[in-house]
């Protein structure tokens, strides 16, 4: 402005930008407040966001790193001077309270406490004389510890140290306690599911290899003496097959491997089928790395050949398609064979075994074990929507469809494994 000095100018420039920065301030302030208007919003948030920062080391389970990681946040939730978590056993896990002060430190107080826990299967007050402390001052003289149950055993205790107990605080102790349990069970149940994938996996391949090893062998031997080139090919391919089958490492696999394994498989039971079997691939290069369950589109080939072409008079047709869909890679695997009774089908997805093992004679080739075996893989990978859809119908034939996400955070492919 005219006639205004170079020291107004700035000054006046200053109170501009602190006012700016004081309304920017405001702004975030007042709309914070919009989001959580009241005092018991705000607080339900920050309890919220607490026990979430808690959860994910308890959902590895209870262990010495799991303890160290969840429990400033379980004395955050609780607002406690200090907290500990100790194994079934008693033994200290972690300890989590004041530090760099004299008489601050009871951990030596919880192997006592929660063995008072452990054996009598309640919660347990201590007071100053198992929490002995030769400071005037220090804040904790009394602790609470509750026990940490996992399908009806003890499995942990949660102590909460403080200067004063209350029927408030058991209350309150014992709630985040029956919280941390339900997360260990969770835990628990994650890990028999995953041992239970496993153990499927390797029924699985047990049921896959007795059958298709006979009948490799089986045709190897007949070209021996005619083909002899032809009989080494396919000896070299079979060998390949079954090293990826029977691999001990890797969940998950790109499906680019899966389709390689899948092409050594039909080029056995090609040769077998002699010119019976037609197969046509279709597959779109954008889908070839998207990583799959390990042998999840394999089983659902062979259950194709076996079940639905093999007892089929005259050639029969397999297609094998993958297309990309977006975010989503979209398999489906159809042949013109025999097909299957719907009812059949939905009793073999719902895993009724002995009677499908009683309908077909011979429990190991019971029609579409390996469907419900993928089935349940896929949904407890990707969830529920993503389990398999069957077409089928007696003489028309069956299709399964799989749609497989192209990320996900559980979907890491591990390195090659050998035999």
């Amino acid at each position: 402005m005219p006639g205004m000095s170079a020291a107004t100018a700035a000054l006046l420039l200053g109170a501009v930008v602190v006012l700016c920065a004081a309304a920017a301030f405001i702004g975030v302030h007042v709309a914070r407040n919009r989001q959580y208007g009241t005092p018991q919003e705000r607080a339900a948030y920050e309890t919220l966001h607490t026990a979430s920062l808690a959860a994910p080391p308890l959902r590895a389970g209870l262990t010495d790193d799991s303890a160290r990681r969840a429990a400033p946040h379980l004395r955050a939730l609780l607002g406690a001077p200090a907290l500990a978590l100790a194994d079934g056993g008693g033994g200290l896990l972690a300890w989590d309270g004041p530090e760099g002060k004299p008489g601050h430190d009871h951990s030596e107080a919880v192997p006592g406490a929660a063995a008072q826990v452990t054996e009598s299967g309640r919660t347990q007050v201590v007071g100053p004389r198992e929490v002995a402390c030769t400071w005037p001052d220090c804040p904790l003289r009394h602790a609470v510890a509750v026990p940490l149950t996992v399908a009806g055993r003890i499995d942990g205790v949660l102590a909460v140290f403080t200067s004063q107990t209350s029927a408030g605080l058991v209350r309150a102790a014992s709630e985040v306690a029956r919280w941390v349990s339900a997360q260990l069970e969770l835990a628990e149940l994650d890990s028999s599911r995953a041992a239970a994938s496993e153990a499927e996996l390797r029924a699985l391949r047990a049921q896959i290899s007795p059958h298709f090893i006979y009948n490799s062998l089986s045709t190897v031997a007949s070209f021996v003496r005619t083909d002899p080139e032809r009989a080494r090919e396919l000896i070299v391919e079979f060998a390949e097959f079954t090293r990826y089958s029977f691999r001990r490492h890797g969940d998950f696999t790109p499906l680019s491997e899966e389709l390689r394994c899948i092409d050594r498989y039909l080029l056995l039971e090609r040769a077998r089928f002699g010119g019976r079997l037609e197969v046509s691939l279709r597959v779109a290069p954008e889908v070839l790395s998207v990583v799959v369950p390990f042998l999840c589109l394999q089983p659902l080939v062979e259950n194709a050949v076996r079940h639905g072409l093999e007892k089929k008079p005259g050639p029969g047709r397999l297609t094998i398609t993958a297309a990309d869909g977006g975010s989503e890679a979209l398999i489906s695997v159809e042949d013109d064979g025999a097909g299957m009774e719907p009812e059949t089908l939905a009793r073999t997805l719902a895993g009724d075994l002995a009677e499908l093992a009683e309908l077909a004679g011979d429990a190991p080739r019971a029609p579409g074990i390996g469907l419900r075996n993928v089935d349940e893989r896929l949904r407890q990978v990707y969830g529920d929507a993503y389990g398999l859809v069957i077409e089928t119908a007696p003489g028309a034939g069956t299709t399964v469809h799989v749609r497989v996400p192209k990320f996900h955070p559980d979907a890491v492919q591990s390195g090659p494994g050998g035999l």
